[in-house]
């Protein structure tokens, strides 16, 4: 034991002196950890409070344009301005790149008049199937022209989701508007009257109501912000990136000599090696431990928001150890078989990356295709984030994480055999 306490505080002398190692495992993961956070967070409320800036041009000017417009503002979704002298799609994207517009919509000349027809047609083909249509409207419903389509001029850089909501509220608000003026003109035909605002009313707005219930694994319904989202993420991050000053160290020993000078010390090589481990494992706690405090007491006073702990702690805790542990395996067969120091760094920092990748940190799981979502599963990325959000997003159990865990377990076993099975084979162990 005090052989392994030695060789601990070794390493820990030895990583205290490595300004730069230092620097890569904890200055830049809470700069990283920062920047995307409140990137994400702006993007989440762009989406989610923030109204989408949109340009308006009405080439129409009559009635039932101006109730598409009055229909387009009650949404909330957009920021609307106007200006109906602009003619050609040329200028329309001139002025929105001007105005910093994301969408903009032309309204044609005719809108109106065709949608009174469309609402006339409608009407006329009603009631002739009730067998009430007079000979009058039965002429109509073959003289209507086709209603004349909206334009909208978006911007390349909107994703293909976000511009698919614009479209599913510009068609939402002009059936709303078709089927007001088809009310409108169905009252007319039967009472010879202009419907009154308060039934109008009455009728168009009676929308059932659907609650909405995030719902976690322990019953819970609270809604988890961006914080929870990205903190656990960019942890696991700067967790791996421990691998290029463990495999950087390992490496250093073996071209300086080092190992064949604790060959000829009277204790065994492997007792070296678990107290790096055992060192590195809890670099990779304290590397937790900073980041979730930041999110938790910085990020309110920075205009994010903060990261809400979990509820269960030895949970959370367990995760972190395992998540710490096989950052460390990998880093410890990264160093074995590297030769060089830049081997190390270069493949030690790009793989870190590709895992990163196709382990759902970087791109989304769910935004991935379904090549790369079978090889998402062998990422220890992956399992890692998979372990933090049963606690951060659903706030489960642990044993709610063991089918995350055991992944984890298994890579961690890999990862040491062959390191331990390579050091075998050149008598160092």
């Amino acid at each position: 034991m005090q052989k392994l306490i030695a060789a601990i505080l070794k390493d820990c002398k030895i990583l205290f002196r490595d300004k730069a190692g230092l620097a890569v495992m904890f200055a830049m993961p809470i700069l990283l950890v920062v920047v995307i956070s409140s990137i994400q967070n702006s993007s989440f409320k762009l989406v989610n409070e923030n109204k989408v800036p949109m340009f308006l041009v009405n080439n129409d000017g009559q009635a039932v344009s101006l109730q598409f417009i009055e229909g387009l503002k009650q949404i909330g979704m957009f920021e609307i301005f106007q200006n109906d002298t602009v003619v050609n799609r040329a200028d329309v994207s001139k002025v929105m790149y001007e105005k910093d517009a994301m969408v903009a919509v032309v309204i044609p000349k005719g809108f109106s008049e065709n949608i009174s027809a469309k609402a006339s047609k409608i009407t006329s083909e009603a009631l002739q199937a009730l067998g009430m249509a007079s000979e009058e409207s039965e002429t109509k419903v073959s003289t209507i022209k086709q209603v004349p389509a909206l334009e909208m001029v978006y911007n390349p850089v909107m994703e293909e989701s976000f511009r698919l909501s614009v479209i599913g509220a510009l068609q939402s608000t002009q059936q709303f508007t078709e089927n007001k003026q088809v009310l409108q003109a169905l009252y007319k035909q039967l009472s010879n009257k202009k419907l009154p605002d308060s039934l109008e009313q009455k009728i168009l707005a009676s929308k059932s109501q659907i609650e909405q219930f995030p719902v976690a694994k322990d019953g819970s319904r609270a809604i988890p912000n961006t914080s929870q989202h990205n903190v656990p993420a960019w942890t696991i991050f700067a967790m791996f990136f421990i691998v290029v000053t463990l495999s950087t160290n390992i490496v250093k020993e073996k071209v300086s000599g080092s190992f064949i000078r604790l060959k000829t010390l009277p204790t065994n090589y492997a007792i070296l090696l678990l107290a790096k481990q055992i060192t590195f494992v809890l670099v990779t706690m304290l590397q937790a431990l900073v980041i979730f405090s930041i999110g938790y007491y910085v990020f309110p006073h920075i205009g994010l928001p903060a990261l809400n702990f979990p509820t269960n702690k030895t949970g959370l805790v367990l995760v972190t150890f395992f998540c710490g542990w096989s950052a460390v395996s990998y880093g410890l067969l990264v160093g074995v078989f590297s030769k060089t120091m830049e081997q190390a760094i270069g493949f030690g920092a790009v793989s870190v990356v590709i895992l990163a990748a196709i382990g759902g940190v970087i791109v989304p799981a769910f935004a991935m295709p379904e090549t790369l979502k079978l090889l998402m599963k062998i990422s220890p990325l992956h399992w890692c984030i998979e372990s933090y959000y049963v606690f951060f997003l659903q706030n489960g159990s642990v044993k709610n994480m063991i089918m995350s865990i055991f992944p984890l377990l298994l890579f961690i076993i890999a990862m040491q055999i062959v390191s331990w099975a390579k050091l075998k084979k050149e008598n160092f162990v």
